[in-house]
C-alpha cells in the first residue's frame, strides 16, 4: 500500500518555501533602476573629503521597505554591480571599480546589507503592527542606517582616506539630519504603496 504526500490544500496550510518568479525579478530590476535614477539629482559634497549627500540612501530605504529583505537586497546589489561594472550611476555620475578606492566606498558597499536589514525589520513591522505603521517603518529604515550604512561608511572613510575612526565619525555626523528626513520620506511613500497594493504589505508579490 502506497501513501500520497499531503498537499498544502489538504493540510490547510500554504507551503512556506519562498518562490522567486518573473514578477519578483521585474520588481528587483525596476527598483535597481529607481536607485540609479536618483543619481540625476545633484549630489551635495560635504566636508574636506567631499563625500556627498545623495538620494541613493532614500532609494535603498524605500526599496527595502517595499520589497522586503531578499528582494530589496537583490535590487541594491544589482545597482551596485552595474555601477562597479562601469556604468556611471554612482554619485557625481561616477562608476567602475575605482569607486572602491574613494572615501565613499563604505557607503556604497553597505547598500545591499542595509536593504537586507531594513527589509527584515519592515517585514516584522508589517506582520506585527497595524497602528502607527509610519513611525515603525521609519524606525525600520533608520535601523538600516544606524546598524549598517553609517558604520560601514565610517570604516570606508577611515581606510580609504587614511584618517582616524574618530575623525571619520565626526565627518559622518553631517549625514544624520538628511538621513532622518530621507528615511521618513521613504516610510511615507512605502505606506502609500501598501495602502494602494495591500498584497505587497503581506509580501505577496505573486509570480
Amino acid at each position: 500500500m502506497t501513501t500520497t504526500p499531503k498537499t498544502a490544500a489538504a493540510t490547510g496550510h500554504e507551503l512556506s518555501t519562498p518562490r522567486v518568479g518573473p514578477r519578483d525579478l521585474a520588481l528587483i530590476a525596476v527598483f535597481a533602476a529607481f536607485i540609479a535614477v536618483l543619481t540625476l539629482v545633484p549630489a551635495v559634497p560635504v566636508g574636506a573629503l567631499g563625500v556627498p549627500i545623495t538620494l541613493q540612501t532614500l532609494g535603498v530605504a524605500l526599496t527595502a521597505l517595499v520589497l522586503g529583505s531578499i528582494r530589496g537586497a537583490s535590487a541594491a546589489a544589482l545597482y551596485l554591480a552595474v555601477g562597479l561594472a562601469g556604468v556611471p550611476i554612482f554619485a557625481k555620475f561616477s562608476g567602475g571599480l575605482g569607486s572602491l578606492a574613494a572615501p565613499s566606498a563604505g557607503y556604497l558597499l553597505s547598500f545591499p546589507i542595509a536593504a537586507l536589514v531594513t527589509g527584515a525589520l519592515a517585514t516584522v513591522v508589517l506582520r506585527k503592527t497595524t497602528k502607527h505603521r509610519l513611525l515603525w517603518l521609519w524606525l525600520a529604515a533608520m535601523g538600516g542606517s544606524i546598524l549598517v550604512i553609517h558604520p560601514m561608511g565610517i570604516l570606508g572613510m577611515s581606510l580609504n582616506a587614511g584618517i582616524a575612526l574618530q575623525q571619520a565619525f565626526i565627518i559622518d555626523m553631517a549625514y544624520w539630519p538628511g538621513d532622518l528626513v530621507k528615511n521618513f520620506i521613504a516610510a511615507s511613500i512605502a505606506l502609500s504603496v501598501f495602502k494602494a497594493f495591500p498584497k505587497m504589505a503581506r509580501r505577496n508579490f505573486g509570480a
